[in-house]
Formats: C-alpha cells, sequence, structure tokens
C-alpha cells in the first residue's frame, strides 16, 4: 500500500485521496510504472503505460513531454518545471489539453537561487557543475541552467546522465566533474535524485566537494545544503488535481498550480568536514539546520 509508503510525499499523495474518497484497494488501483518496470528508456515506459489505458497517469518529472508527443488522450496530472516552456499548457490558468498539474519552476529563478545561495556558503566557488538527467537537460533546464551561472559569472560543468541512472553512472559522472576541475556541485530536479538520496551525498562527500541538492532528504543524508519545494504540499495539490479528474473534470480547464513555498536547510556537520564557516546570514535564513 503506497499509503504505508516510506516515502512521505507518496504518503502524502495517498492520504489526501483517502481523505478525498479514493482508497487504494477499494475503489482505486494503483499501477506503478519505473525503472523497475521497464529499463528500455522513457519512451518505452510512456509506450507501455499508454497501452494499459489508464484513467489518469501521475508523472514526477520532464516525462509529461513523452505523453504529450506519444498524442495520448488520457488526462494527465504532472509535478514539473515550467510547463508553457515545455509545451505541455497553453497557461497556467487554462492549461488546455490533457495535461495539468503543479509547476516548481515558472523560469530560471530557483536554479539562480541555488547557484547564489552556494556561492554564498563556499564564496571561492568559480567552476560549478551541475548533474542532471540527459531528458531533464535537453529540455528546458539546460537553457535556464546555463543563463543563471553566465549571469552569475561562474563556469558550467554539465554532467548528463540517461535514465534511469545506476550508482556507476553517478560515480563516472562526479569523476568527470572533478577532472574537468569543479570546484563546487549542484545537483538538478528529478525524480531519480529521490531515489538515490542516500547514494549522491555519499559518492559527493568523498570527494569533498561543496553541494546544493533539490531536496531536503539529501541533505538529511548528509548533504551541505538545499533549497526545496515543499513536495508534501505539492503532493497533496497533485491529490487534488486527480480527485477531480475522477469526478469528471477537464484537466485543460484545471489551472496549474504554481509552487511558492521554498525552504533552505543545512548539514552544519558537513560545513564543518568541508572547512566551510558557514555565514551568519546564511544561517540565520535556514528553516532547517542539522
Amino acid at each position: 500500500m503506497h499509503e504505508k509508503s516510506d516515502n512521505r510525499y507518496y504518503r502524502a499523495l495517498f492520504e489526501e485521496l483517502r481523505r478525498l474518497g479514493h482508497a487504494e484497494g477499494q475503489n482505486l488501483t494503483v499501477e506503478k510504472y519505473g525503472s523497475e518496470q521497464n529499463r528500455s528508456g522513457p519512451a518505452a515506459l510512456a509506450a507501455e503505460i499508454i497501452s494499459s489505458n489508464p484513467d489518469v497517469v501521475y508523472v514526477v518529472g520532464p516525462g509529461a513531454t513523452i505523453f504529450k508527443k506519444a498524442n495520448a488522450k488520457f488526462p494527465v496530472v504532472t509535478l514539473t518545471a515550467d510547463p508553457i516552456a515545455q509545451g505541455l499548457a497553453q497557461s497556467l490558468a487554462r492549461p488546455g489539453g490533457n495535461i495539468t498539474g503543479v509547476s516548481v519552476d515558472t523560469g530560471p529563478s530557483i536554479h539562480g537561487k541555488r547557484i547564489s545561495l552556494l556561492h554564498e556558503m563556499y564564496a571561492a566557488m568559480s567552476k560549478l557543475a551541475f548533474l542532471t538527467l540527459r531528458i531533464a537537460w535537453d529540455g528546458i533546464q539546460g537553457p535556464a541552467v546555463r543563463a543563471v551561472a553566465e549571469a552569475a559569472g561562474i563556469s558550467l560543468i554539465p554532467l548528463r546522465l540517461d535514465f534511469p541512472a545506476s550508482e556507476a553512472d553517478y560515480r563516472s559522472a562526479i569523476a568527470q566533474a572533478l577532472r574537468e576541475g569543479a570546484d563546487a556541485i549542484m545537483i538538478g530536479d528529478t525524480p531519480d535524485v529521490m531515489r538515490n538520496r542516500l547514494l549522491i551525498p555519499e559518492l559527493i562527500g568523498a570527494v569533498k566537494l561543496p553541494a546544493i541538492y533539490p531536496f531536503f532528504e539529501l541533505v538529511e543524508a548528509g548533504g551541505l545544503m538545499a533549497y526545496a519545494f515543499d513536495l508534501v504540499e505539492l503532493n497533496k495539490r497533485v491529490a487534488n488535481d486527480i480527485d477531480a479528474i475522477l469526478r469528471g473534470a477537464n484537466p485543460g480547464e484545471i489551472p496549474f498550480y504554481q509552487a511558492t513555498k521554498f525552504e533552505l536547510s543545512i548539514n552544519l556537520k558537513t560545513a564543518r568536514v568541508l572547512g566551510l564557516n558557514v555565514p551568519a546570514t546564511l544561517l540565520a535564513s535556514a528553516d532547517k539546520v542539522i
């Protein structure tokens, strides 16, 4: 049962669905798809889902564009970056088509904020590695991150991983960052990061690179810092979209919700290990300190 998951975001989603009258195993059937079910890549995974003809699909990350390209007819609820830039919606207020959900970024601002926070933590930063999935980088993430890094005067080293990424892939990418002279690293928002939330900070910690992450859980696992949206709140929003669709609402008429709440978390133990003195202003602005 997903409501009993050790992932608190899944729990929030399914607890809210139950509150709205949809209980898994009673009047709701849930089929989970991911790299565990199909390792042939996102397009093959999407084709498998399309053939199952679901009532609604929930997609986390950039994968909703694949359903758009495949001309899937069923409703799609997504938690993603800028849906307008990705061609998923005509506008946030009235998406049109069959896709709605939650936007965690409507422009490069969140990437710029993360670079700024990491630079404040580590003032000597000059060459930043950016680790993400290729599908995200080739979409809207790449141009946005390039633009904000250039504006900040920071050299950028893109590290692109194919989905699903293995431990060896992450090790290879971090080794590449070191070979190319990176003195800090930023991790992009993708579902694969949450799946590897213990591995990634462990690997980066081993090479002593200051890093900023997209989720608090990686700071709990030993990462230096994160600037993250509230995924509990956003999954509850998603549950309400799913509920509306299951009750007959047109997804094209359900507005995209734009995330507005972000939290800064800092791991002081990791900062000490890296020899960093956390600026008082940065510490004062943190929502969570470990």
